[in-house]
């Protein structure tokens, strides 16, 4: 077997069975915003689509589904590895490009191809990806890949049923928010920075030592911010207000805490050959050592040669966007298109529970969450508040962009603010712009509520598991001195005491700590 990397989180995998090619990506990504890094451009991109028998995509985000990169290279007739998604957005995407040949891939089961063996484990969150992620897992005798991506699986045992790893790929950064678009002060956008990426390694961390794969490649981030009034951004910010790890940056910390793991740099052109289940070499052929020293040594000079070379891609971008609705135009389409979903979210509407600002252009707009209005901003208080260009709005309403977060979030081209606390359920909102998202996610958040069981971790008595997303506390959670519970999987955090929730709005937690006199009584009469 042979794994060839192909840029942020696309790999080319070669086997006795067949060639898979992984979420390629040239980009740019999310209105122009990401560019893979390092520059991937340089690959025989002709030959990957051209020797490519399956295609898979992990999930629905633009730096890991590039519609214009598979038109101009992957052809139409190639077997298409589809998770087993709640919703079918990225099947119609990927129809709407011409691709038919389809293998609806079962979560969990094995898909097998003569010696070649494929399993795609889907997760279903509202948090996961776009409401899906996937990992897939690859066997072909010689050598087993687990190419996790951006998945963070909470049945471990189920994924790793297909076998252990020869070799695991997986995410160590990305992008959930963003505390450089924050209306805060630097000292605690650079505080939280610091959290969140401490937060990224521990997550990392605790699936490496859980996969215990003998080599171990990150990838799928960081990307490159070659927009000028994002280039300052790139890695943990020039400011220490940005929240990528690079790859090099993530392996020294997991050669200092988990030195008998053997990591490896995997970027564009890393050619990784697996024999006799063995990974036998890994070999950089797009990239010198000189030039890899260039690239992540001398970063910052590195990125400007980029963004010198690159701007023409911008212009591009922006130059496909739509034209600008007048405000009273894009008030009644997003009032037309956002109160029947809004209906619809008694769960998000209650978790919201409050106004939310969007200054878009010269519109000035309120979503009233618990009237399930939207309307023009009459001054009145907002739990939190956006300003967003308005060529973006015009472009998504013009596409009828069902998520928000896979647009104009992570493009990091708009500012927000808010009062309190991080709120999950209007950030689902806003990926969740269509029916079927916003039913499937409502009836998820029904189902959630039912989690009578309880276990023991240390001195408290703890409902299982996690009111994120189920995760087993008996795992991925710790409790400090202080009775903070931390689970491992996001790193969000309850008071135990008072059951509340120290990451965001709503999610309380059921515990009692154990009284250490009433539990002497009960061991001696037993």
């Amino acid at each position: 077997m042979r794994i060839t990397g192909l840029g942020h989180a696309g790999m080319f995998i070669e086997t006795v069975g067949g060639n898979i090619i992984c979420d390629p990506v040239l980009g740019p990504s999310f209105y122009g915003s990401w560019f893979p890094f390092p520059d991937n451009r340089g690959l025989d991109w002709e030959r990957f689509g051209r020797e490519a028998d399956f295609l898979y995509v992990s999930h629905r985000h633009r730096d890991h589904f590039d519609p214009r990169l598979l038109e101009q290279y992957i052809r139409k007739d190639i077997e298409v590895l589809l998770p087993e998604y709640p919703t079918d957005d990225l099947e119609r995407d990927l129809r709407a490009l011409g691709y038919d040949n389809i293998t609806y891939a079962p979560a969990g089961e094995v898909i097998e191809r003569g010696a070649l063996k494929i399993m795609v484990t889907p997760l279903r969150a509202p948090s996961d990806g776009p409401i899906g992620d996937s990992s897939l897992s690859v066997d072909d005798g010689s050598g087993s890949v687990l190419n996790q991506n951006d998945s963070h699986p909470l049945d471990l045992e189920k994924l790793l049923k297909f076998g252990r790893p020869d070799a695991y790929f997986t995410q160590v950064s990305g992008a959930i928010w963003w505390p450089m678009v924050y209306d805060l002060p630097l000292d605690a956008k650079q505080n939280f920075a610091r959290l969140k990426r401490e937060a990224q390694n521990k997550r990392a961390m605790y699936y490496i030592e859980k996969v215990d794969a003998p080599h171990v490649f990150p990838m799928a981030g960081p990307p490159m911010f070659l927009r000028d009034e994002l280039f300052d951004f790139n890695g943990i910010g020039r400011n220490g207000e940005s929240i990528f790890t690079d790859q090099k940056q993530f392996l020294a910390h997991m050669n200092e805490l988990a030195p008998q793991f053997d990591g490896h740099l995997f970027v564009p052109g890393t050619v990784v050959t697996l024999e006799e289940r063995q990974v036998a070499s890994v070999e950089q052929t797009l990239y010198s050592e000189d030039e890899l020293r260039h690239i992540f040594d001398e970063k910052w000079d590195y990125l400007d040669e980029q963004r010198a070379s690159r701007q023409q891609e911008i212009r591009d971008e922006e130059a496909r966007r739509s034209p600008i609705l007048n405000p009273d135009e894009m008030l009644a389409a997003i009032k037309e298109w956002w109160e029947p979903l809004l209906k619809k979210s008694r769960t998000i509407r209650l978790g919201v529970g409050g106004n939310v600002r969007f200054r878009i252009g010269e519109l000035d707009m309120v979503v009233d969450f618990p009237r399930a209005k939207v309307r023009e901003y009459a001054g009145e208080e907002c739990i939190y508040w956006y300003t967003i260009p308005a060529d973006l709005v015009s472009t998504n309403i013009a596409d009828h962009e069902i998520d928000w977060s896979n647009s104009i979030f992570l493009s990091m081209q708009f500012s927000v603010g808010r009062s309190g606390k991080f709120n999950e359920f209007l950030t689902t909102f806003l990926k969740c712009l269509s029916v079927d998202r916003i039913e499937y996610v409502e009836n998820w958040y029904q189902e959630q509520t039912d989690q009578t069981e309880d276990a023991e971790i240390g001195d408290w008595v703890v409902q299982r598991r996690c009111p994120h997303l189920r995760a087993d506390l008996t795992r991925t959670g710790s409790i400090d001195e202080d009775g903070v519970l931390t689970c491992s999987m996001h790193d969000w955090k309850w008071d135990l005491k008072t059951g509340r929730c120290l990451s965001t709005a709503g999610h309380p937690i059921r515990a009692k700590q154990i009284d250490p006199v009433t539990e002497a009584a009960l061991s001696e009469a037993s």
